[in-house]
């Protein structure tokens, strides 16, 4: 059927068919373009516009007649008028700009989000004449998801999304970084592409296993350190985080891959310098044992010579001291200065008894006499004799647990321990103060520094003195360190607190402030042993009753003075000059030996060598030793072995006849 006359579409008469053709084509491109949903703007090259569709009213607002004829800045914010400089030099050369997203005016003053294409406009020679670009509104959904396709691949990781299958559908700029594949060749492989080949099919079951159970897993979880492996074939220790995303089309695991390398050289790193400064304490701690190894041996001999020394002075300070006595009964005012001088005497030997023990104990070699006993019995001793010590300006309180455990220890340290804190105690308090000891009991149920869990009873010894700063807290347990003035202290005094409790199996602990005061937390093991009952006091004779005792001992002048303390006592007594003299003397003379009272340590023959072979020769013969420094023959644990009788150097006429007395009576 032909077409009505009046058909726009058909040409009219006298034009030649191509050109009406034409005609129409210029016709509905026109048509497309005013009826266009984005915005068409044409300008020319200098940014005048020129064309404005009603796409580009709907998105800026302007009607064409506004905007026609204005330049095409109107539209661009502040800092963004060069972006049209550099577009138009791009168009003038015929360079289309492909999309880009920017940000322009609308009438109302308000911006939109816009994706532009430009491209140039030629006239019928081919020559670029103008610009024209098209413009759309970015949506917040598109925004949201640039944002995130933004910060994906400006993520630092490596971050690779996979599906059910196993196939990668995602792969950021990094993962391309990181494993050297185009991100084409990743998209639809399956992710063990990327695991070691030895370890893919082991990968297949975990995968699968965290589909079907994910659970989120940070970074530095995983209990072995995993692989990746580049295109080329290397591989790189990796940090691998995990999660789970559930989507439209099915559940997505996305894992953020690192690589560890680094991380690792500055972990190896940080364990080499650890274990360096590790290395270092020990070998300060086994230098600074080996040190105090030989101070204590040190001590120890010079403890034997010592104690022998100080036995004879105070021997006959005492002997001098009981005739000056019976003298001055006669003639007071002449004697009486003498009798103080011998005093003095006394009181300084007494000195150096107690500077021995302090070094013994300190360095861990003085002979422990171990026994079950009540912790608050021994401060009720101790708080009794502190009380006419310390002083009228220092005042002594107790704390004491009625249900405390009973400990293994021995007595006598326990009281030097007291004594020293308390000493410390009241000269950290020129001006007065309070000193108090409380006892209690604590169980530790985890290892506490050198504690082991169990039950231990607590001894706290606490002052209202000037406290100590941190740096002298530090050092407050080394040998010789004081901080009072020269002459004063030896420094020795908390070195032995600490030699002795820790020797018991104990700690020590401090806590001190300035201005308030410091409290000593001895830390003993309590024992499920029961307290022995006490023993009826009963007073007896420290004499003899003409039993024979053999005096084996190579110092001449302690072999004497024994000698005269037990002659004048009632005893008969053989003097040995040395161990194979006593041995002879057991095995030649003829009547009965009822003791054998020898040193411990001496030349040739040591004192239980002795006590063996006159044992041997005289199986009822009683053995008493006496030394000043006997723990490395006789007690190899620090403990006094079962049955060995001990009587230390220097040692009182009381303490040895009283030695004697009960070997002799056992």
């Amino acid at each position: 059927m032909a077409r009505p006359p009046d058909d726009p579409i058909l040409p009219e008469r006298g034009e030649p068919d191509h050109v009406v053709g034409q005609n129409a084509a210029d016709a509905r491109l026109a048509a497309m373009v005013r009826s266009a949903h984005e915005a068409i703007i044409g300008k020319t090259l200098d940014g005048i516009i020129t064309d404005w569709n009603a796409g580009a009213e709907r998105v800026y607002g302007w009607g064409p007649e506004e905007v026609i004829g204005r330049h095409a800045g109107l539209l661009f914010p502040l800092e963004r008028r060069d972006e049209e400089a550099r577009i138009l030099s791009s168009i003038a050369v015929g360079s289309p700009v492909e999309r880009y997203r920017t940000q322009r005016y609308r009438s109302d003053g308000s911006l939109v989000t816009v994706s532009i294409t430009a491209w140039p406009v030629r006239d019928g020679a081919g020559v670029v004449v103008g610009a024209a670009s098209l413009s759309r509104v970015v949506s917040a959904e598109q925004l949201a998801e640039a944002k995130y396709f933004g910060l994906l691949e400006a993520a630092p990781d490596a971050i690779v999304a996979v599906d059910a299958d196993g196939r990668i559908v995602l792969a950021n700029a990094q993962t391309e970084r990181l494993f050297g594949y185009a991100r084409n060749e990743l998209i639809g492989r399956h992710v063990e592409t990327l695991v070691p080949d030895e370890q893919r099919g082991r990968h297949v079951g975990h995968r699968r296993g965290y589909i079907q159970h994910p659970v989120s897993r940070p970074m530095g979880t995983v209990g072995q350190q995993l692989e990746g492996q580049r295109r080329d074939g290397s591989r790189f220790p990796a940090d691998i985080s995990l999660s789970a995303v559930d989507t439209e089309g099915g559940r997505l695991i996305t894992a953020a891959i690192r690589d560890a390398s680094e991380r690792l050289a500055v972990q190896a790193e940080h364990d080499r310098l650890k274990a360096l400064a590790e290395e270092e304490r020990l070998a300060r701690r086994l230098q600074q044992t080996q040190r105090l190894e030989s101070l204590g041996q040190l001590a120890g001999g010079v403890a034997h010579d010592f104690n022998n020394l100080l036995a004879v002075i105070v021997n006959y300070a005492a002997f001098v001291a009981e005739e000056l006595e019976a003298a001055g009964e006669q003639d007071r005012e002449r004697w009486a200065p003498v009798i103080g001088d011998v005093a003095q005497i006394q009181r300084a030997a007494d000195r150096g008894i107690a500077l021995t023990h302090q070094l013994l104990a300190f360095g861990r070699r003085e002979v422990a006499r171990p026994r079950v006993i009540s912790v608050n019995d021994v401060i009720g001793d101790v708080h009794r004799m502190l009380g006419r010590s310390l002083g009228e300006h220092v005042e002594l309180g107790r704390r004491l647990s009625g249900e405390l455990w009973p400990v293994h220890a021995d007595p006598a340290q326990l009281e030097q321990v007291l004594v020293n804190l308390a000493v410390n105690a009241r000269d950290a308090m020129p001006g007065g103060g309070t000193v108090t000891m409380s006892t209690d009991n604590l169980e530790i149920h985890e290892k506490d520094g050198n504690l082991k869990p169990g039950r231990y009873v607590t001894v706290k010894v606490a002052d209202s003195g000037r406290g100590m700063p941190e740096d002298v807290m530090a050092r407050a347990f080394e040998p010789f360190f004081t901080t009072k003035p020269k002459g004063e202290g030896t420094g020795l005094g908390l070195a032995t607190v600490y030699g002795i409790v820790t020797e018991a199996g104990g700690d020590v602990r401090i806590e001190s402030e300035l201005g308030v005061g410091t409290c000593f937390t001895l830390l003993l093991p309590a024992t499920e042993e029961e307290l022995p009952a006490p023993a009826p006091q009963l007073k007896k004779s420290r004499k003899g009753g003409g039993e024979t005792i053999l005096v084996c001992e190579d110092e001449p002048a302690i072999r004497e003075v024994t000698r005269r303390i037990l002659d004048r006592n009632g005893y008969e007594v053989i003097l040995a000059n040395d161990g194979m003299d006593a041995i002879k003397i057991a095995r030649t003379r003829e009547g009965p030996l009822h003791l054998l009272l020898t040193d411990v340590v001496m030349p040739q023959v040591l004192g239980k060598d002795v006590a063996e072979a006159v044992h041997k020769a005289r199986p009822q013969t009683r053995v008493l030793y006496m030394s000043g420094y006997a723990r490395p023959v006789l007690a190899g644990t620090g403990t006094l072995e079962s049955g060995v009788t001990l009587v230390e150097k220097p040692f009182s006429e009381e303490v040895l006849l009283t030695a004697v007395r009960e070997v002799l009576d056992a």
